[in-house]
Protein backbone atom coordinates (compact mmCIF):
# COMPACT_ATOMS: atom_id res chain seq x y z
CA UNK A 1 0.00 0.00 0.00
CA UNK A 2 1.02 3.34 -0.94
CA UNK A 3 0.63 5.08 3.05
CA UNK A 4 2.23 2.20 4.38
CA UNK A 5 5.80 2.44 2.34
CA UNK A 6 6.08 6.37 2.97
CA UNK A 7 5.28 5.27 6.49
CA UNK A 8 7.85 3.19 6.72
CA UNK A 9 9.88 5.49 4.87
CA UNK A 10 9.80 8.45 7.16
CA UNK A 11 9.14 6.95 10.69
CA UNK A 12 12.65 6.52 12.47
CA UNK A 13 13.52 2.51 12.66
CA UNK A 14 13.48 0.05 15.14
CA UNK A 15 17.39 0.66 15.49
CA UNK A 16 17.45 4.45 15.79
CA UNK A 17 14.84 4.19 18.25
CA UNK A 18 16.57 1.27 20.77
CA UNK A 19 19.88 3.55 20.76
CA UNK A 20 18.02 6.64 21.57
CA UNK A 21 19.62 7.73 24.98
CA UNK A 22 16.21 8.53 26.54
CA UNK A 23 15.08 4.95 25.54
CA UNK A 24 17.35 2.78 27.60
CA UNK A 25 15.26 2.40 30.50
CA UNK A 26 12.88 0.85 27.92
CA UNK A 27 15.62 -1.07 26.01
CA UNK A 28 13.91 -5.18 27.06
CA UNK A 29 10.86 -3.60 26.21
CA UNK A 30 11.48 -2.54 22.94
CA UNK A 31 11.99 -6.42 21.65
CA UNK A 32 8.08 -6.71 21.09
CA UNK A 33 7.97 -6.33 17.46
CA UNK A 34 4.28 -5.59 17.38
CA UNK A 35 5.42 -2.41 18.65
CA UNK A 36 7.14 -1.21 15.35
CA UNK A 37 4.56 -3.46 12.90
CA UNK A 38 2.73 -0.80 10.72
CA UNK A 39 -0.81 -2.90 10.65
CA UNK A 40 -4.19 -1.23 10.36
CA UNK A 41 -4.85 -1.71 14.34
CA UNK A 42 -1.32 -0.77 15.30
CA UNK A 43 -1.08 2.18 13.22
CA UNK A 44 -4.83 4.00 14.40
CA UNK A 45 -3.39 3.10 18.02
CA UNK A 46 -0.01 4.91 17.70
CA UNK A 47 -1.99 7.87 16.26
CA UNK A 48 -4.64 7.97 19.28
CA UNK A 49 -1.90 7.03 21.81
CA UNK A 50 0.24 10.47 20.18
CA UNK A 51 -2.41 12.51 19.92
CA UNK A 52 -3.86 11.88 23.28
CA UNK A 53 -0.34 12.26 25.00
CA UNK A 54 0.24 15.35 23.45
CA UNK A 55 -2.42 16.99 25.48
CA UNK A 56 -1.48 15.69 28.74
CA UNK A 57 0.38 18.69 30.33
CA UNK A 58 3.61 17.27 31.58
CA UNK A 59 6.59 16.83 31.28
CA UNK A 60 7.93 13.96 29.09
CA UNK A 61 5.55 13.63 26.67
CA UNK A 62 7.85 11.31 24.42
CA UNK A 63 8.94 9.08 27.16
CA UNK A 64 5.12 8.79 28.38
CA UNK A 65 4.53 8.32 24.56
CA UNK A 66 6.72 5.42 24.23
CA UNK A 67 5.33 3.66 27.17
CA UNK A 68 1.84 4.01 26.33
CA UNK A 69 2.46 2.33 23.39
CA UNK A 70 4.48 -0.17 24.94
CA UNK A 71 2.03 -1.23 26.85
CA UNK A 72 -0.76 -0.91 24.31
CA UNK A 73 1.05 -2.41 21.78
CA UNK A 74 0.49 0.30 19.50
CA UNK A 75 2.60 1.72 16.46
CA UNK A 76 5.82 3.07 18.88
CA UNK A 77 7.14 5.49 15.98
CA UNK A 78 4.02 6.79 15.07
CA UNK A 79 3.29 7.35 19.01
CA UNK A 80 6.44 9.22 19.58
CA UNK A 81 6.17 11.26 16.43
CA UNK A 82 2.76 12.44 16.84
CA UNK A 83 3.43 13.66 20.52
CA UNK A 84 5.20 16.23 18.92
CA UNK A 85 2.31 18.12 17.76
CA UNK A 86 2.52 19.54 21.55
CA UNK A 87 5.64 21.50 20.67
CA UNK A 88 6.91 25.38 22.21
CA UNK A 89 5.13 26.87 19.36
CA UNK A 90 1.93 24.78 19.68
CA UNK A 91 1.91 25.19 23.34
CA UNK A 92 0.10 28.46 24.15
CA UNK A 93 -2.65 27.88 22.14
CA UNK A 94 -3.27 24.23 23.30
CA UNK A 95 -3.88 25.28 26.63
CA UNK A 96 -5.45 28.39 26.40
CA UNK A 97 -8.24 26.09 24.49
CA UNK A 98 -7.80 23.37 27.11
CA UNK A 99 -8.81 25.69 29.76
CA UNK A 100 -11.29 27.77 27.49
CA UNK A 101 -13.10 24.06 26.93
CA UNK A 102 -12.74 23.58 31.01
CA UNK A 103 -14.32 26.06 31.87
CA UNK A 104 -16.97 25.96 29.77
CA UNK A 105 -18.03 22.80 30.92
CA UNK A 106 -17.48 23.81 34.61
CA UNK A 107 -19.67 26.60 33.81
CA UNK A 108 -17.46 28.62 35.01
CA UNK A 109 -16.17 31.93 33.36
CA UNK A 110 -13.89 33.04 31.09
CA UNK A 111 -11.41 35.91 31.91
CA UNK A 112 -8.92 37.31 29.32
CA UNK A 113 -6.10 35.16 29.19
CA UNK A 114 -2.50 36.56 29.31
CA UNK A 115 -0.21 33.31 28.25
CA UNK A 116 3.47 33.41 29.04
CA UNK A 117 6.25 31.32 28.13
CA UNK A 118 7.71 31.31 32.72
CA UNK A 119 7.85 29.25 35.43
CA UNK A 120 6.25 32.23 37.26
CA UNK A 121 3.75 32.54 34.90
CA UNK A 122 2.40 28.33 34.91
CA UNK A 123 3.23 28.58 38.62
CA UNK A 124 0.56 31.68 39.35
CA UNK A 125 -2.00 31.15 36.75
CA UNK A 126 -2.11 26.80 36.93
CA UNK A 127 -3.05 27.35 40.42
CA UNK A 128 -5.79 29.26 39.65
CA UNK A 129 -7.82 27.45 36.81
CA UNK A 130 -6.17 24.25 37.41
CA UNK A 131 -9.14 21.72 37.43
CA UNK A 132 -10.19 23.35 34.04
CA UNK A 133 -7.22 23.46 32.30
CA UNK A 134 -6.55 19.43 33.35
CA UNK A 135 -10.33 18.77 32.27
CA UNK A 136 -10.45 20.72 28.97
CA UNK A 137 -6.60 18.98 28.45
CA UNK A 138 -8.13 15.38 29.06
CA UNK A 139 -11.27 16.06 27.02
CA UNK A 140 -9.25 17.95 23.78
CA UNK A 141 -6.73 14.84 24.81
CA UNK A 142 -9.53 12.09 24.08
CA UNK A 143 -11.50 13.76 21.35
CA UNK A 144 -8.17 14.17 19.87
CA UNK A 145 -7.34 10.42 20.01
CA UNK A 146 -10.82 8.98 19.08
CA UNK A 147 -10.87 11.15 15.77
CA UNK A 148 -7.04 10.23 14.65
CA UNK A 149 -8.14 6.69 15.81
CA UNK A 150 -11.45 6.64 13.60
CA UNK A 151 -9.38 9.17 11.14
CA UNK A 152 -6.35 6.27 10.56
CA UNK A 153 -8.69 3.43 10.37
CA UNK A 154 -11.13 4.65 7.83
CA UNK A 155 -8.05 5.68 5.53
CA UNK A 156 -7.06 2.28 5.84
CA UNK A 157 -9.67 0.72 4.89
CA UNK A 158 -10.91 3.11 2.38
CA UNK A 159 -7.21 2.71 0.66
CA UNK A 160 -7.52 -1.68 0.85
CA UNK A 161 -11.46 -0.94 -0.77
CA UNK A 162 -9.61 1.21 -3.69
CA UNK A 163 -7.06 -1.20 -4.22
CA UNK A 164 -9.52 -4.64 -4.42
CA UNK A 165 -11.68 -2.03 -7.22
CA UNK A 166 -8.56 -1.42 -8.84
CA UNK A 167 -7.85 -5.10 -8.98
CA UNK A 168 -10.81 -6.24 -10.25
CA UNK A 169 -11.55 -3.81 -12.82
CA UNK A 170 -8.19 -4.67 -14.03
CA UNK A 171 -9.64 -8.76 -13.86
CA UNK A 172 -11.93 -7.81 -15.51
CA UNK A 173 -10.37 -6.00 -18.62
CA UNK A 174 -7.78 -9.14 -18.31
CA UNK A 175 -10.65 -11.23 -18.75
CA UNK A 176 -12.77 -9.70 -21.37
CA UNK A 177 -9.34 -9.35 -23.80
CA UNK A 178 -8.42 -13.17 -22.77
CA UNK A 179 -12.41 -13.53 -24.13
CA UNK A 180 -12.16 -11.76 -27.09
CA UNK A 181 -8.76 -13.57 -28.21
CA UNK A 182 -10.20 -16.85 -28.12
CA UNK A 183 -13.24 -15.68 -30.04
Amino acid sequence: MPHRRFLKRVLPRHEHIRGHRRFRLLDELLDDPQIFHLTRRSAAGGVANGLFMAFIPVPGHMLLAAVTAILLRVNLPLSIVLVWISNPITLAPQMILAYKVGAKVLHQSIGPIHFEMSLRWMGSTLMQSWEEMLLGCFILATAAAILGYLAVDLAWRTAIMYKAAQRRKERRIRDKHRKAAHD
